[in-house]
């Protein structure tokens, strides 16, 4: 009767291995497939856990304790975000004594059962990516407060009493808000300066403001402060504090228990930021201005695992990453009511910069001529003479296309400019034209032959020139049919044989894996020239035949947005048709300093700034080459990416 018994068992144990054997496989196929995790047969020292990582709630913690059943454990990799771990035991032996007793294993996590399965790996894969740096303006002071500070600060809000937030709870409903000295409306996003709250802010905070100021956090003090309470779970959407309503500085304090804020740049780059309870987050500058800033809804946030490192950046190293239960958190966000319009160097996300209206990407050519009047012609007329002034270095590889000329070539420079090229080769005859009275009256004053047209409309004969050069200009054509008849006229004017040297800014600031100088320089660096710089060529491919019925299939242009968005000088582009901010700002000798973004560089602005926004199309790669084969009687003998533009070297063949 015994036997029979302990037959049983085994046949009902058997069948429990033989189910979590199945669980096994199937999870080692859910790896291979999801993941490119491939398993071993053979037992070794390293084992992968399968259902046993933080995107399963487990934590670090937790997981280590069962481990620990198994034998001695040498390192614990739980990579972000994944369902799955890796463990390294000091032996083979523990590591099959592991496989052994945990494989099946339940656990008890975040009120959730969750079953472990283990496999064999041959080797943990532990790189590292790099660390990210925190956005620029941004730091967390820890422990800016005392726990005694921290209880009064709390008590301070009355949650009680707040008739005048009852507008702003029906737009809130995943948290509590109370806004003293001015109210922050969440329908507009926008305080009225005009109605102050009484009472202004609590005195409890007063202690807090004068560490600030005496740090050097803020030079002002603020006036204006919005408590928000969290219960766990939950969070805030990404959002840029709107610029008009405050000053630069923005302080955040955060009381109870510490949370992660997401930051996210424009490009895509995102920082998670541990905010540990009682520390202060400053934000200046670019973090306050450009990067989104929220905190995502959930109940745990990844944190690192060492308490040594409380605030800071969460790397995604898996050696030191565990799961921190968010509770209730209450945030003190101090600001200064600004009274002048924002002049920062962050106009796509600047409210007092912005057009009144974006215009919209024409459709019809009257449209096109609008648009180019008012963002092309119009700007260049305002900013010439300080447009002039960041204009003297000839671009390499243009002075060499004009240095290869032959003793008494003609050339003609359409959309000379300031005609920084027209005394490259004193060999040659040359002459210029511009859209913009002012810079052809500049030509004149340094004794260049020039003249006021159109490049749409060139009054020059046909067939005479034995060069042209269209450099930065054919980019601020609004459609893709002005964009190919300012290609069509160059080419009128060349005599058969007779070369055309084109330069458009390209939507590619970085390319074969190096960025242009463009992305590289500073901010704050101005007045800087483009020109001084090594090139980047991309294949030629020499001598082009093109096919014009192949790409009048394929075009290279594809209009996705009707509204044309302002671009952040500095950084990528988002789309191809955009408006590029030109600053104006106070300068010596009476006159005005120019900073801006094409090949120009942005700068820091005053209050005295003026901004002006110049239409753009950056041209994608070989959408130059192509907008050249829809000309008749063209060879491209030549195409490269120098340093954010695409160019080429046309020759009329017939």
């Amino acid at each position: 009767m015994e036997a029979a018994v302990g037959n049983v068992r085994r046949e009902k144990r058997s069948k429990k291995e033989l189910k979590v054997q199945r669980r096994e496989r199937k999870t080692q196929q859910t790896l291979l497939r999801h993941a490119g995790l491939s398993t071993s047969q053979q037992p070794t020292q390293n084992l992968v856990v399968s259902n046993g990582g933080l995107g399963n709630g487990v934590s670090r913690e937790l997981l280590l304790e069962v481990l620990k059943e198994g034998g001695t454990v040498e390192s614990l990799l739980m990579p972000p975000n994944k369902p799955y771990a890796y463990v390294t035991y000091a032996s083979v032996e523990d590591g099959q004594s592991a496989h052994r007793l945990l494989n099946g294993r339940v656990l008890r996590s975040q009120g959730q059962e969750v079953t472990l399965y283990f496999s064999y790996v041959e080797k943990v894969d532990s790189e590292v990516s790099g660390v990210s740096p925190l956005p620029p303006g941004l730091s967390v002071l820890e422990e800016f407060v005392s726990v005694e500070e921290e209880a009064e600060l709390l008590q301070a809000v009355d949650w009680t009493s707040h008739t005048e937030e009852l507008t702003a709870q029906k737009e809130l409903k995943h948290r509590r808000v109370k806004h003293y000295g001015y109210e922050f409306r969440y329908d507009n996003n926008n305080v009225d300066k005009d109605k102050p709250l009484p009472g202004g802010l609590p005195p409890e905070c007063g202690a807090v403001l004068q560490k600030c100021l005496s740090e050097g956090h803020i030079s002002v003090l603020p006036d204006q402060l919005t408590v928000n309470q969290y219960q766990s779970g939950q969070g805030i959407p990404p959002h840029v504090d709107t610029h008009s309503p405050f000053e630069d500085t923005i302080l955040s304090l955060s009381l109870g228990a510490k949370t992660v804020m997401d930051f996210r740049h424009p490009d895509g780059r995102s920082v998670a930021v541990v905010l540990p309870s009682r520390s202060l987050l400053v934000m200046k500058g670019e973090s306050r201005y450009l990067w989104t800033h929220g905190i995502t809804p959930r109940k745990f946030d990844v944190v690192p695992a060492s308490e040594a490192e409380g605030s800071g950046v969460v790397t995604s190293d898996p050696s030191n990453l565990t799961l921190s239960r968010r509770g209730m958190r209450t945030s003190f966000t101090f600001r200064k009511i600004r009274h002048t319009p924002c002049d920062c160097a962050y106009p796509s996300m600047c409210d007092s910069q912005r057009p009144p209206s974006p215009p919209s990407l024409p459709v019809a050519d009257s449209d096109a001529c609008r648009l180019e009047a008012q963002y092309v012609h119009h700007v260049y007329e305002e900013i010439s003479t300080h447009f002039s002034s960041t204009r003297h270095a000839p671009w390499p590889r243009v002075r060499d296309f004009l240095l290869s000329l032959r003793p008494g070539d003609t050339l003609a420079d359409i959309g000379c400019g300031n005609g920084k090229y027209l005394g490259i080769n004193p060999q040659i005859v040359t002459v210029g034209c511009d859209r913009s009275v002012n810079l052809v009256g500049i030509c004149a004053e340094r004794g260049f032959q020039a003249f006021v047209s159109d490049a749409l409309n060139v009054p020059l004969r046909s067939s005479s020139f034995d060069a042209c050069i269209s450099i930065a200009v054919i980019h601020h054509f609004s459609t893709k049919e002005r964009r190919l008849a300012a290609v069509e006229e160059l080419v009128r004017l060349l005599k058969v044989g007779g070369r055309a040297l084109i330069y458009v800014w390209a939507k590619e600031q970085e390319y074969n894996k190096q960025k242009s100088k463009y992305l590289k320089t500073n901010k704050n660096e101005e007045n800087t020239e483009e020109g001084s710089r090594t090139e980047e060529r991309k294949p030629v491919q020499e001598n082009r035949d093109c096919n014009v019925s192949g790409l009048e299939e394929q075009p290279a242009e594809k209009v996705s947005q009707t509204k044309l968005s302002i671009h952040t000088n500095r950084t990528a582009f988002a789309s191809q048709d955009l408006l590029v901010p030109w600053h104006l700002k106070s300068g010596k000798n009476g006159g005005v300093e120019a900073a801006c973004g094409s090949e120009d560089r942005a700068a820091a602005t005053s209050s005295q700034d003026r901004v002006f926004h110049r239409y753009y199309h950056v041209f994608q790669q070989g959408e130059l080459e192509e907008v050249c084969c829809l000309v008749k009687s063209v060879k491209v003998r030549e195409s490269y990416h120098d340093q954010g533009n695409w160019c080429v070297v046309l020759e009329k063949t017939q």
